[in-house]
Formats: structure tokens, C-alpha cells, sequence
């Protein structure tokens, strides 16, 4: 191995030792954590004016002294 390439290993070998207790995700964890904070506001935006949309109406109740003849046939 020439000289040039033990010292470029040595400097590698020096970047590459890390502290455990300074480990921190940085501005890449940061972005992620925002595109997807950002991309849960979107789709809950999106989810409420779809439920505005929706039209949702009961079927009229029927007397509950009626009994079970009052009751509608499906089929």
C-alpha cells in the first residue's frame, strides 16, 4: 500500500468513529419528519372536504308500535 492511500484510509478511518451519545438525525431526519407531517396535513385536508361531501340521509324511523308487519320487504 502506498503512502498516499494509508493516509486517505487513515482519515476515512478517523470520519467514520462516532460518538454514541452525539448521535443526532440531523437536517435528512428533519426533512423526512416534515415531508411526512406535511403529507398528513394534505390528505387530512383532502378526508374533510370529501366527508363535506358526502350526503347522508337516514330512512324515515317507523312507529315502533307498528311491529314487525311494518317493517319494509327487501328483495
Amino acid at each position: 500500500m502506498s503512502a498516499s492511500a494509508s493516509l486517505a484510509m487513515t482519515h476515512l478511518v478517523t470520519l467514520a468513529e462516532l460518538d454514541e451519545d452525539k448521535v443526532t438525525p440531523g437536517v435528512l431526519g428533519f426533512i423526512v419528519f416534515a415531508v411526512m407531517a406535511l403529507a398528513v396535513w394534505g390528505l387530512m385536508k383532502s378526508m374533510n372536504r370529501h366527508m363535506g361531501k358526502v350526503d347522508f340521509k337516514e330512512p324515515a324511523e317507523q312507529d315502533a308500535s307498528a311491529g314487525p308487519e311494518a317493517k319494509p320487504q327487501r328483495g
